[in-house]
């Protein structure tokens, strides 16, 4: 997703920037955000005076816990940020330097579709939901909540990392996907205030209440527990656990419940690019790696402050299978139940070259039988997960293939891969078994001896953690990591993103 390049959208909203704090004022089109109220919104928020009150109730309540659980030491700071200013797809997205408190969250949802209808599940074909069906409140509350609470959750882990920045390109680019989680905060927030009545109102402050990482009331899904203590973990977290955002996005969006399929089809668009800053931030260290390598002929680059191949891909190995738990178990009665009920999807529905309703059919997964791989099958009703996890899969493969022709395009002949979908398992039907990354599955004896070679140890992560030394100065970077092929929309690399 580039962002919006348009001079003459750009001098449209020269009008819109004023004050000091560059905040967004007075802009409302056909499909764009109304900047002229207290919360900016698209949904004519200002016609339903109890839902207004509620929000800007809860709002400062959002305020505080931005003070106190958002990024560190940054508050006061200018920052070049994209504000979203229409739902179209052309022409977006505005940017400005404006300090993070000043960012205008807001509550925007995707032009609403004709005539829409429920497309799976047994009421496929049947109009779409305005409103929420009673026998399924307590089953979409759960959904809203669960993507809900993953938002704040990861600008908690992520709270720290300014410090220690490779780049003010970096920090930018950071500080843009902590404010646009806060906005998909505030977009799940809308939907429980204005569809699940005190019931909502409980959920929306609780999401406020929880912590990543805190013993007495930690985030619901463990990966947004896990620390993010280094950049290295942060740009994977954005390849990997972010891609897994996307795909329970993708399922949410073709839900019979339109306002949360509208949603989530905005989110999307804000979401991609957070996969971006993995993607290429990734491919960044791998090639600084590669110069290394090349520059002194050695596979030893700690000395030189640089990333080693091994450590990459333990890293990999990581983030990827825990992302991978995010999906839930391979089988599930509740993802079931969701389909049929036109809840929740998969990733492209209208892809599937089936019914939509999967009553009847049978699919193939692969499980462990007697301590060996067996293709089973099972209700293809039951295991629409691991069909969400399937396409999360291939399109993380895509990734590694970009990843790996930077290796050969620098004469390296490793290459970086995924690991076997069953290792490192937590979550589903290989919990409890024990599989190296090749598929290999193994003793405990043998799985303990090998595990250093396969995940990051505290040796791996403290040598990463040593790398981390902050870089300021516009257009520079750290050691471990090469600058971006372009600056973000239009301006170079030595820009000053944020100014300090």
């Amino acid at each position: 997703m580039g962002p919006c390049s348009d001079m003459a959208l750009d001098l449209a909203l020269t009008s819109i920037i004023i004050g000091p704090n560059q905040q967004l004022k007075n802009h409302h089109m056909p499909n764009g955000i109304n900047y002229s109220e207290r919360i900016p919104n698209n949904v004519d928020l200002a016609s339903d005076r109890r839902l207004q009150r509620a929000l800007e109730n809860w709002q400062p309540r959002f305020a505080n816990w931005w003070a106190e659980m958002g990024p560190v030491g940054f508050q006061d700071k200018e920052i070049y940020l994209r504000t979203a200013v229409d739902v179209g797809r052309q022409g977006w997205a505005h940017f400005s330097h404006v300090k993070l408190p000043d960012y205008r969250w807001g509550i925007f949802l995707s032009q609403p579709q004709t005539d829409r209808r429920i497309t799976f599940g047994e009421l496929k074909g049947q109009p779409a939901w305005q409103e929420v069906p009673g026998e399924f409140r307590t089953e979409l509350r759960r959904l809203i909540v669960v993507q809900g609470d993953t938002e704040p959750a990861s600008v908690e882990q992520q709270r720290h990392l300014g410090h220690t920045a490779p780049s003010l390109y970096d920090l930018r680019n950071l500080f843009q996907i902590n404010v646009e989680e806060g906005r998909h905060l505030w977009a799940m927030v809308y939907l429980l205030h204005a569809h699940f009545g005190r019931d909502g109102r409980d959920e929306a402050d609780a999401l406020l209440e929880r912590h990543s990482g805190d013993p007495d009331h930690p985030r619901i899904l463990g990966a947004f527990n896990e620390k993010t203590s280094d950049w290295l973990s942060f740009l994977f977290f954005t390849y990997f656990t972010d891609r897994d955002g996307k795909y329970q996005l993708g399922a949410l969006k073709e839900s019979a419940f339109d306002p949360l399929s509208r949603t989530c089809d905005f989110m999307l668009k804000e979401e991609a690019h957070h996969m971006f800053v993995g993607a290429s931030g990734i491919s960044r260290v791998i090639q600084r790696t590669c110069d290394v390598m090349n520059q002194y002929n050695t596979d030893d680059v700690r000395p030189y402050g640089v990333v080693d191949l091994p450590t990459l891909q333990k890293y990999i190995n990581f983030h990827f299978s825990v992302s991978l738990d995010l999906f839930g178990s391979e089988t599930s009665t509740n993802a079931a139940n969701y389909y049929s009920a036109g809840l929740k999807g998969r990733f492209s529905e209208d892809s599937y070259d089936d019914d939509h309703i999967l009553v009847g059919h049978q699919e193939t997964i692969s499980e462990i039988v007697d301590g060996v791989w067996e293709l089973v099958e099972r209700p293809a009703i039951t295991v629409v997960n691991q069909q969400l996890r399937r396409s999360y899969i291939d399109d993380c493969a895509k990734g590694m293939r970009r990843w790996n022709r930077v290796l050969d395009d620098n004469g390296i002949d490793t290459q970086l891969a995924l690991p076997h979908e069953g290792f490192h398992r937590q979550v589903g039907l290989h919990k409890e078994h024990h599989v190296t990354p090749n598929g290999e599955i193994v003793t405990d004896v043998t799985w303990n001896e090998l595990l250093p070679d396969f995940l990051p140890t505290e040796a791996d992560r403290g040598f990463v953690v040593s790398l981390m030394q902050p870089v300021y100065e516009p257009g520079h970077m750290a050691s471990w990591i090469a600058p971006p092929t372009s600056g973000i929309n239009t301006q170079p690399v030595e820009y000053e993103y944020v100014r300090l």
